[in-house]
């Protein structure tokens, strides 16, 4: 039968539906259908149908009747009648015609992030169809389609069209069909909608907050199995995602709002999705052949084939427990009546210890935060491990030391425990079992009756060693005991299949060197499910399946008469975001639309208190790296010693002193040791202001000194923001000189920039005034990381130098090797500057910032009233800012600062290429930028706010600047290294992709 085209469906529309339109064909796999667009605007879908039986249109029309009268939040089609009234309207050429209003929103296929929310905003919509169809019945509903999950069956027929790999995926999941046909057959049916499929699902055009807006065609409905539907929204919802299981779940979750899922139901999902991805494939194959050059058949194949590959190897029992946990229920069945069994049949630790004489059970801190572990240089380090645990031992005597059921560590955020996951990288953090730090070669003993299950030797895996595995009987069911960090002799202890009694020896507890280098331990961990595993079983797991875990190793507190101290509950965010908002600074703000509880900090990563790490590209206060290990040490050491003030003599203040003058440009020979930034610009500006006699002080805009009130009053980034206070009379504000989107952008604007300092000291002297000085940032930080015009400097100093005043430069955000090219940001400029200000970076994010100035202005300013500030130039602070100087040499940081630095504004550029959203790139060294503008060069905050917060969820934290909020700004650690860089790329490619960011 012939198609039909574009000019017959405007006849068609126009002569049984008085419309007058323009149209556009749209793919189809029945129908032919045409997108209308009236000229009043209207917007309709014209549907062109060969289908014979009548009834099959009758009951597309009456379950859209039916649903029309349902109170559901997402929108569906409407029938239109024809001029006679009519909802069906045959055509000459043995056609039928239907018309519907056209549903708004962007197809789930083309929609960019697809996130948790929207998952979840997904199941709910669908359950809630589900639920709206409960009460509808219909003859035409009961008939046999290929897409019926339960005939799909048909499969089998084709099976000889693949081979290898994917034949055999796909026969497992039809052999898993065959074996649940009995219980599947007798589970709740209704009519549904059978095909909620990417191209079926409608979002709203919302970007920053999308949600389902609306479903259509419902062509395939039929009355089958109700969760049938579930499975097959799954098998869309979660193409292309690293983690289809957790995707999967938040869908369920949102179902379940609406339509309660019976155990039965849940129990069956696993195979019902991955059957739906069998007929996909299936149908595909065939299409090929039958059409192929019609990619419409096939538009689905591809991504169905990674779904269905990764399907294949995720656990069905994991999904089951995945799937109850998302709808309410105990993750696994048993949890309730083995924790019942488990507190009426306790024993003691003796039973598992009887060689050890113990008194009391204590808890042993090894959270990502527990200061007990200390720095990753101290717990990395066995011998520093062991004599941390024997004075712990020493301080607790006759006591078992237990820790670890559920407590998130630091040890496992590491690439061995990483994964990609639907938000950027995981890490399995969360501890399983409870370990109990005993001696090596104590004997461990049965707790309970059993069979040896597994004995396994990790020789593979140097951080576990030999494990035994034990099964167990209770009421109803099974239960295993895992026993890990075994000597090598307990392998020849027991066999597999042996039996055990209550009391036998099992194994001994393995030495060091036997366990992976760690402290003598038994890693004890009860399991409902091996999940299939014969040789080894998880001991850590992600965060986000914490309840899930639970629920299969419970917590051994159940078998045991003591009480084993479990992991702290972690203090929620919501408890600490209100205690702030009322005992803290009203001022203070937090970062992230959603707060982050950060609890360590290792090099180039801070990390939360669930162990997920985060690559740092804002914090430049943690210089050479988040707690590095020699700026601790330095720190620790000198602290045990002495810390007291500089009117005593000292050896680290004149070390300090030395190492920080041979950085610096030979005439700026005299410092003056304190403790912030703004300390140290409060001092700078005052001695200007005593050197010169003068009060008036120029400075940039938008430029930040601190927040004391001298520096408050040149930080115009503050007194012109929110809050903020009228100019002093006695402060003078220079143009920001932006080269890119300032006042002027010539070649030569920096002259243009530099006259306005010129003006100002022509205009104060015309008034019978003098300045003290100028300060500036090098590179303006909170301006937007702008890079002034390499002659601005020149320009300004000698104008300010020529009326008497001081040059004071801040370089609390750019120095110690930062740039790259230099190792002080004014040298980039070829200038000497009077006073040189420097910040907590020189401490590594301890209070220390330091003013270097010339002997000239050191002896002018000594007008014999004492400077002195009690904690400036303490040990503690000299040893810690020589070692951050020390590192900086010794790891080649200012070198690494110029390489990267240098690779990342080459690959931002090709990305600037890519997204015309990046408006500039700028920066030097490890100080960079980029700008969002659009075309015109607009700014456009909201999507620096936009990409900064979906950075976060991708595990990169990114932070904005400028007087227009969008400037994305990199400043991080100096330890950044080419891969952190790469990373860092490859998640703004991803985020500059998504929709909300390409629309603007």
């Amino acid at each position: 039968m012939s198609q039909t085209t574009s000019p017959q469906a405007l006849k068609i529309a126009k002569h049984y539906y008085n419309i007058n339109a323009e149209a556009s064909k749209l793919d189809g796999y029945v129908d032919e259908n045409f997108f209308l667009k009236s000229t009043s605007g209207e917007k309709f879908l014209l549907k062109i149908s060969t289908e014979e039986n009548q009834e099959q249109l009758d009951f597309q029309i009456k379950i859209l009747k039916h649903l029309s009268a349902k109170k559901l939040e997402i929108s569906l089609p409407k029938v239109v009648r024809n001029e006679e009234k009519k909802e069906l309207t045959n055509l000459t050429n043995n056609k039928t015609a239907r018309l519907l209003n056209w549903v708004p929103g962007r197809l789930w296929a083309t929609v960019n992030p697809k996130t948790k929310q929207l998952r979840h905003s997904l199941g709910a919509a669908a359950g809630s169809l589900t639920v709206a169809l409960q009460d509808f019945e219909y003859a035409a509903a009961h008939r046999k389609l290929d897409w019926d999950l339960v005939n799909s069956a048909w499969t089998k027929l084709h099976l000889d069209k693949f081979s290898g790999e994917q034949k055999k995926i796909i026969a497992h999941f039809q052999n898993k069909f065959d074996k649940i046909q009995t219980a599947y057959n007798k589970l709740p049916k209704s009519i549904v909608h059978n095909d909620l499929n990417d191209y079926n699902i409608l979002v709203s055009e919302d970007l920053s907050n999308p949600k389902i807006s609306g479903f259509i065609d419902f062509g395939d409905a039929v009355y089958t199995q109700t969760i049938n539907d579930l499975a097959i929204v799954l098998a869309y919802a979660i193409m292309a995602l690293p983690d289809p299981l957790s995707a999967a779940a938040d869908v369920v979750k949102g179902y379940n709002k609406h339509y309660k899922l019976s155990e039965n139901e849940i129990k069956h999902l696993y195979t019902l999705v991955g059957m739906r991805l069998v007929t996909t494939v299936t149908s595909a194959a065939i299409k090929k052949e039958e059409f192929p050059n019609d990619d419409y058949f096939v538009i689905s194949e591809k991504p169905a084939w990674h779904l269905l590959e990764k399907w294949y190897h995720v656990n069905e029992n994991f999904a089951y427990y995945s799937f109850r946990k998302a709808c309410g229920y105990s993750a696994h069945p048993l949890q309730k009546k083995f924790e019942n069994w488990a507190k009426n049949n306790q024993v003691s630790l003796r039973t598992l210890f009887p060689s050890v004489s113990s008194e009391k059970v204590v808890n042993l801190d090894m959270s990502v935060g527990s200061t007990l572990l200390g720095n990753l240089s101290e717990y990395s380090d066995t011998d520093i491990s062991e004599f941390k645990l024997k004075q712990f031992r020493k301080h607790n005597p006759k006591t078992i030391l237990v820790n670890g059921y559920m407590e998130t560590r630091p040890f496992y955020s590491t690439p061995a425990f990483k994964s990609e996951g639907n938000n950027g990288p995981q890490y399995r953090t969360v501890h399983l079992g409870t370990d109990f730090w005993v001696p090596a070669k104590t004997p461990v003993h049965a707790p309970f009756d059993g069979i040896v299950k597994v004995i396994h030797h990790n020789n593979y895996d140097k951080d576990y060693g030999p494990m035994l595995i034990l099964e167990h009987k209770f009421n109803d069911g099974k239960f295993y005991s895992l026993y890990g960090h075994l000597s090598l002799m307990s392998l020849e202890i027991l066999q597999v299949g042996q039996k055990v009694k209550q009391g036998d020896r099992i194994a001994y507890i393995g030495k060091s060197a036997e366990n992976g280098n760690w402290a003598p331990h038994l890693h004890f961990q009860l399991i409902l499910d091996l999940l299939g595993n014969d040789e080894n079983f998880n001991g850590v797991a992600l965060p986000s399946n914490i309840e899930i875990w639970k629920s299969i190793c419970p917590n051994p507190n159940f078998i045991f008469e003591e009480e084993l101290e479990t992991a702290e509950a972690k203090i929620s965010e919501d408890k600490i975001i209100n205690f702030r908002k009322d005992h803290l600074g009203k001022g203070l703000s937090l970062s992230y639309n959603k707060p982050l509880h950060i609890v360590r900090g290792e090099g180039i990563f801070l990390i939360d208190v669930d162990g997920q790490k985060y690559l740092d590209t804002v914090n430049n206060v943690n210089h050479v790296g988040h707690q590095h290990p020699k700026v601790v040490s330095a720190g620790q050491k000198q602290m045990a010693v002495l810390n007291t003030n500089t009117r005593y003599l000292h050896e680290e203040i004149i070390a300090y002193a030395e190492a920080l003058l041979k950085k610096l440009p030979p005439h700026l020979s005299v410092i003056h040791i304190v403790n912030s930034g703004s300390e140290a610009n409060e001092l700078a500006l005052r001695m200007a202001k005593t050197i010169t006699g003068n009060k008036d002080i120029l400075a940039i805009e938008v430029g930040y000194h601190g927040n004391t009130n001298a520096v408050m009053d040149v930080s115009s980034y503050k007194f012109e923001g929110d809050g903020g206070f009228p100019k002093p009379e006695t402060t003078h504000i220079l143009p920001l000189p932006d080269s890119y989107r300032g006042k002027y952008t010539s070649e030569n604007c920096g002259i243009d920039y530099a006259n306005h300092a010129k003006e100002i000291i022509q205009n104060l002297k015309a008034e019978g005034k003098e300045i003290a000085g100028f300060i500036g940032e090098t590179l303006i930080s909170c301006g937007g990381q702008i890079v002034p015009p390499k002659n601005y400097f020149k320009e300004v100093y000698k104008h300010v130098r020529e009326a008497g005043g001081i040059c004071i430069a801040d370089e609390v955000q750019t120095g110690f090797g930062r740039m790259g090219k230099t190792f002080w940001a004014f040298e980039l400029y070829d200038v000497q500057p009077d006073i040189v200000t420097m910040g907590k970076p020189a401490g590594n994010g301890h209070p220390l910032a330091v003013v270097a100035c010339t002997a000239e202005i050191a002896e002018k300013f000594n007008t014999g009233m004492e400077y002195f500030n009690t904690f400036g130039g303490n040990p503690v602070s000299c040893a810690i800012g020589r070692t951050v100087l020390e590192i900086i040499d010794d790891e080649n940081l200012q070198q690494n600062a110029l390489e990267i630095g240098g690779f990342l504004i080459a690959e931002l550029k090709k990305l600037q290429k890519q997204f015309p959203i990046i408006g500039d790139v700028r920066g030097e060294g490890l100080f960079l930028g980029f700008e969002l503008n659009d075309p015109e060069q607009n700014p456009l905050s909201e999507h620096a706010s936009y990409l900064a917060n979906r950075m976060k969820q991708l595990g990169i934290l990114m932070s904005i600047d400028g007087p227009d909020h969008n400037v994305l700004k990199i400043k991080p650690p100096m330890v950044f290294r080419k891969e952190n860089a790469e990373e860092l790329l490859l998640r703004l490619k991803t985020v500059f992709g998504e929709d909300f960011m390409m629309d603007y």
